[in-house]
């Protein structure tokens, strides 16, 4: 159990071990590449015991295969946070594998680049669907059974609070509405339930989707950064380590930003 935030930590717990996660359970959604398969190796090497979520099982088992070898504790479910019983059975999934829930990251997500013009209703609800809709189910799940001194981390993007490089209307409406909704399940669920909630904002960081980006917009994307150059996983597994432990105890309906200065240029 983590330290209720209601109450905080009296026995001057030392500053490194509030960052260690050692018999604590998360459930990571769109763990099978990317950032997420990062988060996972972050927060296993942190301690926890990890539940991998996502739609492409076959992904999932491979990355817990390398987990399991390097002696970490992780299981694996197919879940389309898109629905609400696909949420639920997640949960279900990791109370049964792991006997609780003590931290959600709320990662899955879609994205398109299409122009408003041309973008169909059914482009548009599929990414709400996955990217606010799913964050919400997953995130009323995981309260419904965690203890205090929990937490839940919403990944939004730095497209929730400037604007991006491409037509995307469905992403950035869905990232912005997540940092909204983290800053009201956390004043619902602080005082009453001692759970935490915060959303993390990554800029552009090296991935799968970067890599598909056109060189000219590349240098863009990099040009807007104070510091000149795309994120790397580790820079961004740290800021989701302290909000997932005790490190960031008195922290709650905060949106952490890790974009190079992007936002501040």
């Amino acid at each position: 159990m983590g330290i209720d935030p209601r109450t905080g930590d009296d026995t001057a717990t030392p500053l490194l071990d509030r960052f260690a996660l050692d018999g604590k359970v998360a459930i990571i959604t769109g763990a099978s590449s990317g950032l997420g398969a990062g988060f996972a190796r972050a927060l296993t090497s942190a301690g926890a015991q990890v539940l991998l979520a996502a739609r492409r099982l076959d992904k999932l088992e491979a990355l817990a295969e390398e987990l399991a070898g390097e002696g970490r504790s992780v299981a694996t479910v197919a879940c389309d946070v898109a629905d609400p019983n696909s949420c639920a059975a997640a949960v279900r999934a990791a109370i049964d594998a792991f006997g609780r829930v003590d931290i959600l990251v709320n990662n899955a997500g879609v994205g398109t680049a299409v122009p408003a013009l041309k973008e169909t209703p059914e482009q548009f609800r599929g990414v709400v669907d996955v990217n606010l809709n799913g964050t919400y189910w997953m995130a009323k799940e995981c309260a419904a059974v965690m203890e205090p001194g929990s937490s839940i981390v919403n990944v939004a993007s730095i497209l929730g609070l400037t604007a991006g490089f491409a037509p995307q209307a469905a992403y950035t409406s869905t990232k912005t509405a997540v940092i909204g909704l983290t800053r009201d399940l956390a004043h619902q669920w602080g005082s009453r339930r001692g759970i935490r909630v915060n959303s993390l904002c990554p800029g552009y960081f090296r991935s799968e989707m970067t890599d598909e980006i056109p060189e000219p917009m590349m240098e863009s994307i990099t040009g807007s950064t104070i510091l000149g150059r795309l994120g790397r996983q580790h820079e961004l597994d740290a800021a989701l380590l302290f909000l997932a432990s005790d490190a960031s105890s008195f922290v709650t309906a905060s949106t952490l930003v890790v974009d190079g200065g992007m936002t501040g240029h």
